[in-house]
């Protein structure tokens, strides 16, 4: 009998590749899903399926049980705005009230360690799919200018602090000064807010927060991204290497290549 391998499934593409490679590697696909976040197309990916409310904590994790799963993944975003219609259950009320902090990452590892109590453990969705990892270098035909490396340069470290205090993964910058900052209301919103501010020639920085559980919540970026770089007319798009997930890949390198935007993955130590 097949392995059942469980995901939480948020919004976007993400649930479904995922699934769709569990399928391939014989495993039987166990989602649970969430009002108002979760896709409705990431259901006929999935042998059984669930959709719940956030919060439902208690629910999710019997849900799983019943049906087996002793391994889950976490896959695909959670609207941030959103989340702050979160309906908790005791448990979920229990693990708030536990936390000091109520951080993207602090809640994440709370729910992860609360779940894995049950004997379920938690794995990397993104080691199912591992091609969607951006590889290390320039990705694009054209490469950051001298006055781009500088900015990158500057914003590299601003952006690993801001992450450090678990507050966003995206930076914009020009010219040695940043242009805006995510925070609640994502990395899409973030990078139109920092272009209208900036103007024509930004650098964008996406990575992931120093310390952060690599099994949930890493950067990605794809082809919705690359569309919103270059409608503000961003320059640069630098990433971390590994650390990165690359939808549409294809796609979304030939779309920056038409457009002159030049798109970097780069080691955890730069600058």
């Amino acid at each position: 009998m097949a392995e059942n391998i469980g995901i939480i499934a948020g919004g976007g593409q993400f649930p479904r590749l995922i699934a769709q490679h569990a399928r391939a590697a014989g495993l039987g696909v166990v989602v649970c899903g969430f009002s108002g976040h979760t896709d409705t197309a990431t259901a006929e990916c999935a042998d059984v399926y669930e959709q719940l409310h956030l919060g439902q904590l208690n629910r999710m994790v019997n849900f799983f049980k019943e049906h087996g799963v002793t391994r889950v993944c976490m896959a695909g975003a959670i609207s941030k705005p959103k989340a702050l219609d979160f309906r908790p259950d005791w448990r979920a009320a229990k693990l708030l009230f536990s936390l000091k902090k109520k951080g993207d990452d602090s809640l994440l590892r709370g729910i992860i360690a609360d779940i894995e109590k049950d004997g379920i453990r938690i794995v990397a969705s993104a080691d199912l799919a591992p091609g969607l990892r951006a590889p290390s270098g320039t990705l694009t035909r054209r490469q950051p200018d001298d006055r781009e490396w500088s900015d990158i340069r500057y914003g590299w470290p601003i952006a690993k602090a801001m992450g450090a205090f678990d507050i966003g993964q995206c930076l914009v910058v020009r010219e040695n000064m940043v242009m805006a900052v995510e925070c609640l209301e994502g990395t899409d919103a973030t990078l139109k807010r920092g272009g209208q501010l900036g103007g024509e020639g930004c650098v964008a920085i996406k990575m992931v927060k120093p310390g952060q559980d690599e099994r949930v919540d890493l950067p990605s970026v794809g082809l919705t991204t690359i569309r919103n770089l270059v409608e503000q007319k961003y320059a640069v798009l630098a990433i971390q290497a590994g650390k990165t997930l690359f939808f549409d890949r294809e796609e979304a390198l030939r779309l920056a290549d038409e457009n002159d935007l030049a798109i970097v993955a780069l080691p955890d130590d730069f600058a």
